[in-house]
């Protein structure tokens, strides 16, 4: 919750007083709309770790669960072994690239959706992602909210 702060004219943030009933609602509505609530799980493979743990954090604190790793062969034996709902997968990984790690993902799971979230800004980076079996491309920087609303997009899209 924002307000002003009249005698120095800046905004400032206001903690919420009821965020028990802010949740209590969205959760009673989510029912309501009959939305699945269970956590969201995603496999991020990230090979910069400080990106890694923003990422992680961002996304927990938005009731996902987050495997996060940092090469082809951890991801690969993660997402063999469990279910995900959504693979996030950055174009520079340790020992390989996004696009390889994307291919091989497709070979044995053809259904989970597969987002790029890449510092490789180049529209041919982006086709090469699409063309391998990835649904979306979003470049870095880029804002938080967008960052989960794709997420969430195309989770929901496939369920």
């Amino acid at each position: 919750m924002r307000g002003l702060n009249c005698r120095q004219n800046r905004l400032v943030t206001i903690p919420n007083p009821f965020p028990d009933l802010a949740r209590a609602i969205y959760f009673k509505n989510a029912r309501t709309f009959g939305m699945n609530l269970s956590k969201r799980r995603i496999l991020y493979a990230e090979d910069d770790p400080d990106t890694r743990e923003l990422v992680s954090f961002l996304l927990t604190r938005s009731d996902c669960e987050v495997v996060a790793t940092d090469s082809m062969d951890q991801a690969l034996t993660s997402a063999r072994s469990e279910h995900f709902d959504l693979y996030l997968l950055d174009n520079w990984l340790n020992g390989s690239s996004g696009i390889e790690l994307c291919r091989e993902l497709r070979s044995f799971d053809s259904q989970t959706p597969i987002l790029f979230y890449s510092g490789a800004a180049y529209e041919a980076d982006r086709q090469s992602a699409l063309s391998c079996g990835a649904q979306s491309y979003l470049t870095k920087p880029i804002e938080n909210d967008r960052l989960v609303g794709e997420v969430f997009r195309l989770i929901e899209g496939v369920q």
